[in-house]
């Protein structure tokens, strides 16, 4: 079974969904049906790890889906990961973005499925704002959805591992 249908096979869903964009599909990937499969996202990791573009200093994993993946990229990369919050926490340290300073440094952006980039850009003005340099993002499903044009638009390239139309129906 290739990687694809593993994760079609784990995290594919059919109904009613609204999604983050607000946007209403028929078709939904449960990432975390992928997330929790230790062995799955080992597989998804190492076929992510090839689209990590060299000087690459930082992996920013997205809150909620993209920390895990973040996290075990991480380790196969060796780079360091930064979790970047929605929204900065009202307590503690206060900050958006958590584990160290990013100034100056090259972060990649990573997240689960993208729909139409929204937090992306959101994430990336937030990490901008806190002195780093954001160009590129990766994600496990690109939902083809207009998310790779719109980051396009604010200077991210959006590197998937795969494409809705890539994991076809059966």
């Amino acid at each position: 079974m290739t990687l694809g249908s593993r994760v079609f096979a784990a995290s594919h869903l059919t109904g009613t969904f609204v999604l983050r964009s607000g946007r209403t599909a028929d078709r939904y990937f449960d990432k975390y049906r992928f997330e929790s499969d230790p062995s799955l996202l080992a597989a998804i990791v190492e076929e992510l790890a090839p689209l990590v573009p060299s000087g690459t200093d930082g992996l920013a994993g997205l809150e909620l889906g993209g920390v895990p993946i973040a996290t075990m990229l991480s380790a196969k990369t060796g780079l360091p990961t930064f979790f970047v919050r929605k929204q900065a926490k009202k307590y503690g340290t206060e900050k958006i973005c958590e584990g160290g300073d990013i100034r100056g440094m090259r972060l990649l952006i990573v997240e689960d499925v993208v729909t139409t980039g929204g937090q992306i850009l959101l994430s990336a003005q937030d990490l901008r704002a806190e002195g780093a340099h954001v160009s590129h993002a990766v994600c496990v499903i690109d939902r083809e959805a207009g998310g790779a044009d719109r980051v396009a638009a604010e200077a991210i390239a959006l590197h998937s591992l795969f494409r809705m139309s890539d994991l076809e129906l059966p």
